[in-house]
């Protein structure tokens, strides 16, 4: 942040004007630098006060109080890293420097808790007619279905929100204004919305063909809008990148136990048998990234399916990879899922302090 250079102090100022930087700068914290801004120590109120209370003098150099090592990280620190040491060493900002020990930037408390802003877009598909929860759905797209005190859509839009994506593109087909009425362009979230529109359903895959031309370079994120997640989506991000993968389907690990012995014939002979056994498969949670190549793919008016999109791809040589996510999901496909998902919200979706995910 910029307004660390206004914070900074010479080895040979005094404590008087320490205090008065500590004051003007309102952060509890100042910095003692060389002409070449680097990093000598650092100053804070409660240094200033137990040198008063030693009988130091207001003019002393401030270089007679200073932390000599003060807690700093590198440029190339993560956001969570820094987070964790301020947490653990009770601070409220922390110098970030360059390899030379230089002064490059300070970060707040304030500023490592918010969520890093990213550029990504998201693409909901939300144009499904939802006709397995009728009447509900007669007059209300299912994406736009009240769960607890919102619609499911805007549970969705503000998970991916707590996780710093601003950029979001709907996919309508069946009472499209209803949507559109609720969320507008995005202002009232802090962040863009903008509406492709299915004439009629082009599958799953196929609304990727009628997004603008000009998105970001970026991973795309896509997901179903009837599904209810804690997915953790940076890490989904994270996961796709270090992979290098072209796209990524998230999965969760699923079981059927089988209540009775399997037996398995060859020719009226017995190869094997088991007794209840159980299978593990890996679902689809309707929720991709997929890298800009992938998105160009598709063409406007096409009609295709995400495997079908997907399979074409691995054919191809392109890397087509999974993440396991062991975060609460849920598909509200009937009307029983509906139900779970009133009664999940107030349990997965409610910040400590009693407030919603807004």
């Amino acid at each position: 942040m910029k307004i660390w250079k206004d914070i900074v102090l010479s080895p040979n100022d005094t404590i008087r004007e320490a205090m008065r930087t500590l004051d003007k700068g309102s952060l509890r914290i100042a910095l003692v630098c060389d002409a070449e801004q680097r990093l000598l120590g650092t100053v804070t109120d409660g240094d200033t006060r137990r040198a008063l209370l030693a009988d130091a003098n207001m003019q002393d150099p401030v270089s007679k109080i200073m932390n000599t090592s003060p807690i700093s990280v590198s440029n190339g620190c993560s956001r969570e890293r820094r987070l964790q040491l301020m947490n653990q060493h009770d601070l409220t900002a922390i110098p970030i420097l360059d390899s030379s020990n230089r002064v490059i930037s300070l970060e707040t408390l304030h500023q490592a808790m918010q969520p890093e802003q990213r550029d990504n877009p998201v693409f909901i598909m939300a144009g499904g007619f939802g006709t397995r929860l009728q009447p509900l759905t007669d007059h209300c797209p299912k994406p736009m279905l009240r769960v607890g005190d919102k619609p499911m859509l805007e549970h969705v839009i503000n998970q991916f929100i707590s996780y710093g994506f601003h950029d979001f593109y709907i996919s309508t087909h069946y009472l499209p204004e209803v949507i559109r009425s609720h969320f507008g362009d995005g202002k009232d979230w802090n962040v863009s919305i903008q509406y492709v529109y299915e004439d009629c359903p082009l599958g799953t895959g196929g609304a990727i063909g009628l997004l603008p031309k000009n998105l970001p370079k970026l991973p795309l994120i896509m997901m179903n809008g009837d599904v209810l997640t804690k997915l953790d989506y940076a890490r989904l991000l994270r996961h796709h990148e270090n992979q290098k993968f072209d796209a990524t389907v998230c999965v969760r690990e699923d079981e059927h136990r089988v209540p009775f012995g399997v037996i398995e014939t060859e020719e009226e002979l017995i190869t094997s048998m088991v007794e209840k056994p159980t299978y593990r498969y890996k679902i689809n949670t309707g929720i991709y990234v997929l890298n800009p190549d992938i998105v160009g793919s598709v063409q406007p008016s096409q009609r295709i399916d995400m495997p079908t999109l997907l399979e074409h791809h691995r054919g191809n040589n392109k890397r087509i990879g999974t993440y396991t996510s062991y975060d609460y999901w849920l598909d509200i496909g009937q009307m029983k899922d509906y139900q779970k998902a009133q009664k999940d919200i107030n349990i997965h979706f409610k910040l400590p302090n009693g407030s919603d995910n807004e």
